[in-house]
């Protein structure tokens, strides 16, 4: 029996490439329900964004995906619409209510926060957590804090 990208995440992967990491974005994308909050937890260069590309691909995007850090969010349209928050200079939960992200988020759609620390109680609890790492090795490690796996 396949194991479910869930399952492997769960355990915690590791890869040696920007490529693998997206490699994993996108077979997550292909497994996810549909409104879908991801929290993407991780130091600066541990691989996050370069995991919302692969995510990107997965839904059907070609557009270029970079950090929105200067933005603050981008919106990204394919399959379902992709919302690409990142939180690191949020101050509090308010700033995320201003932003109006709920007109952007039209069923069926993604969103995927960096740096939710900075507004966990604006997430919600069904949100899935990955914490994203590097090894002494300068490898990339992504795994899933909760091992249960969403309904969809």
């Amino acid at each position: 029996m396949a194991s479910s990208i869930f399952t492997e995440l769960a355990t915690g992967l590791t890869t040696a490439s920007a490529e693998a990491s997206e490699a994993i974005g996108q077979r997550l994308a292909a497994a996810l329900p549909a409104d879908t909050v991801l929290a993407l937890h991780g130091d600066l260069g541990a691989g996050k964004t370069t995991f919302v590309r692969g995510l990107a691909r997965g839904l059907g995007i070609t557009a270029p995906v970079t950090s929105p850090t200067f933005a603050i969010y981008s919106i990204h349209r394919g399959d379902r619409t992709l919302v690409h928050l990142d939180a690191y200079r949020i101050e509090s939960s308010r700033e995320v209510e201003d932003l109006l992200l709920e007109d952007f988020l039209v069923s069926p759609w993604c969103l995927a926060i960096e740096w939710p620390e900075k507004i966990g109680d604006w997430i919600p609890a069904g949100a899935l957590h990955l914490d994203f790492g590097i090894t002494p090795d300068e490898c990339h490690t992504i795994r899933l804090r909760d091992s249960a796996t969403p309904a969809g």
